[in-house]
């Protein structure tokens, strides 16, 4: 791929060579003679569309990842978590058996490989909250989650961004359904729709940094379905925290410094 360095930046196809911007850089490129109706229609490129069927249902499935955590991507996520939570859903897709491009994306049998992901691997909460704590725990019906951070010492226990002076734990609970090949509508789709998505947030009081919390801080996260979740739906519990300036009474969020991972998924 070769930069195009003369002072006229223009974007086309002009004598077999097709010149486009990319993050502020004139490129240029041979045109080439592959088409997207060759990629559908020829039998040398079936792998591709095979290939291309499970991207998709793997995206649709971290979009609803994305969607049950909505307002905690917006809030901590990275300028790649949509790329990186499609990068684990086609993980649990391969491990999950069936026909290339017809394999679905079995959540539940996998939620071992939903834990430990971070909305930021820039911002680790565990190189932040240092003070000792268990996973949340679901209960029986899997739609309420607990977690408990017992009192400590937020001086050594504790590594906030200069200028903080409050913190909120945080407990999200979100749940997103297995994902199969539909062959009637040629694509993948949510086995249990109405349970596809669905999230919910429990933040902490504000915590003022310095010395001891004075208490145990419990966490709840109910989604209120009062149901058990169906067997084919997996329940995700994230755990982070959320830095804060308070001047003159108001608690101004910071931008940076702040975590979110999830903990538990069943």
């Amino acid at each position: 791929m070769a930069k195009n360095r003369s002072y006229l930046k223009f974007e086309g196809t002009l004598d077999g060579l097709t010149y486009y911007d990319q993050k502020g850089q004139s490129l240029v490129k041979t045109k080439t003679s592959l088409t997207k109706s060759r990629i559908m229609k020829d039998a040398k490129f079936k792998t591709t569309r095979q290939n291309m069927t499970e991207f998709g249902g793997c995206a649709q499935a971290g979009k609803a990842f994305r969607k049950a955590f909505a307002g905690m991507v917006g809030m901590m996520g990275d300028s790649y978590i949509s790329a990186r939570v499609s990068a684990l859903m086609k993980r649990i897709n391969l491990k999950t058996p069936g026909l290339r491009g017809r394999r679905g994306i079995d959540l539940v049998t996998n939620a071992d490989l939903l834990v430990d992901f971070s909305f930021n691997p820039a911002d680790s909460l565990e190189a932040i909250l240092l003070a000792p704590y268990a996973s949340p725990t679901l209960d029986a019906n899997r739609d309420v989650a607990t977690w408990l951070v017992p009192d400590f010492n937020t001086d050594s226990l504790l590594k906030s961004p200069e200028g903080a002076t409050h913190f909120q734990l945080i407990l999200s609970l979100g749940t997103v359904s297995n994902y199969q090949y539909v062959d009637s509508m040629t694509k993948y789709q949510p086995v249990e729709k109405d349970f596809n998505s669905k999230g919910i947030t429990a933040y902490s009081a504000y915590i003022p940094i310095g010395g001891m919390v004075g208490a145990d801080t419990t966490l709840t996260a109910d989604l209120g379905i009062g149901a058990p979740l169906p067997a084919t739906v997996v329940a995700i519990a994230a755990i982070g925290i959320l830095f804060f300036q308070e001047v003159d009474g108001v608690q101004n969020q910071f931008a940076q410094g702040n975590s979110l991972v999830v903990a538990t998924a069943e």
